[in-house]
């Protein structure tokens, strides 16, 4: 298959690189240093004590000579999707597939959703709705990742631990187009299975991202520390307790307890999180995906969150680009 991978940082890379190495036709939608890396040197992969350079690959920024895609990995950030969203909309062709690989409630949740909040566009991760106007929900395949790689240097990936991507269709079909994903996927040596509420998944995942990723990036604490420490611990479980109750009003039940999934990150050990990777880096935080999204949600459904509104507040300020001196 023709794919497109938008962004080459962690996960980006590590699903181009793998993808290509299957035997796909792979182009990566770069700019800057990573665009200069990948033409020069092809993306290396850095895995399970193992390095492979991976030169079969296309490097463009040009959207409009890159030519239209069986298959678009839109792998950025959630804030830059829709920067990007124009120039994607170049990619596809009558039959192209985008699976979005965003961390946090994504703009097309609530597309033909049942209910009384069908089709209502989420303003925190889609202001203007500029992203479903140029990425149609009807072409998503939903995606919830699983994997942790890191970009360290431009065109170098580093695949930490994981494998899986769970997919799904946004109405819960068995479709051939997220068939041939998920085979794609698979061949690459991934975990690629077929769900059939991929909603679901995507709170599941949320649940400890919008906890962790935030209150990581505050206290400048790993996952096992904000775990094992009793305050944090607290604050993790009410905070998710709330997420919870937002989530029920949409109809949306999680298959584990509060306490096992704050056990299921303490697991993860001295891991830091993306974010407080991204504040270590300078970069801009992916906060309104991840919690805004869930504060907007807890308004729509009127559920009252003040934990999260406390950290979401904190988080954004934390994020806030520095006054100039004077």
């Amino acid at each position: 298959m023709r794919i497109a991978i938008v962004g080459a940082g962690g996960i980006g890379g590590l699903l181009g690189a793998r993808l290509a190495l299957a035997g796909d036709e792979v182009t990566f939608m770069v700019r800057g240093a990573s665009l200069a890396a990948i033409r020069d040197r092809g993306i290396r992969l850095i895995s399970g004590g193992t390095e492979r350079v991976v030169r079969d690959v296309v490097a463009t920024d040009d959207y409009a000579k890159a030519g239209t895609h069986d298959v678009v990995i839109v792998a950025t950030k959630a804030h830059q999707v829709g920067a990007v969203a124009p120039g994607i909309a170049r990619l596809l062709g009558p039959d192209t597939v985008v699976v979005p690989v965003q961390n946090g409630i994504p703009y097309w949740y609530f597309h033909r959703l049942a209910g009384r909040w069908t089709d209502h566009r989420i303003e925190s991760v889609d202001p203007g709705g500029t992203i479903a106007a140029h990425l149609p929900a009807e072409r998503v395949i939903g995606c919830v990742v699983y994997p942790a790689a890191e970009l360290v240097a431009p065109g170098v990936v580093k695949h930490v631990e994981g494998e899986r991507f769970a997919l799904g269709e946004l109405d819960g079909s068995s479709t051939d187009r997220v068939t041939r994903v998920s085979d794609a996927f698979t061949r690459a040596g991934f975990k690629a299975p077929i769900l059939d509420d991929i909603r679901a998944e995507i709170w599941l995942k949320l649940w400890g991202n919008l906890v962790f990723n935030p209150v990581s990036a505050l206290s400048r604490a790993t996952l096992a520390d904000i775990c094992a420490y009793p305050p944090t611990r607290a604050l993790a479980a009410a905070m998710m307790s709330e997420a919870q109750a937002v989530a029920a009003k949409l109809g949306v039940t999680f298959r584990v307890s509060i306490e096992r999934r704050i056990d299921g990150a303490a697991g993860l050990g001295h891991h830091k999180t993306s974010m407080l990777q991204d504040i270590e880096a300078g970069r801009e935080l992916e906060i309104d995906a991840l919690l805004g999204s869930v504060l907007e949600l807890a308004r729509l459904v009127d559920v009252a969150a003040p934990h999260l509104e406390t950290v979401y507040a904190l988080a954004k300020l934390l994020g806030k680009p520095a006054a100039p001196a004077r």
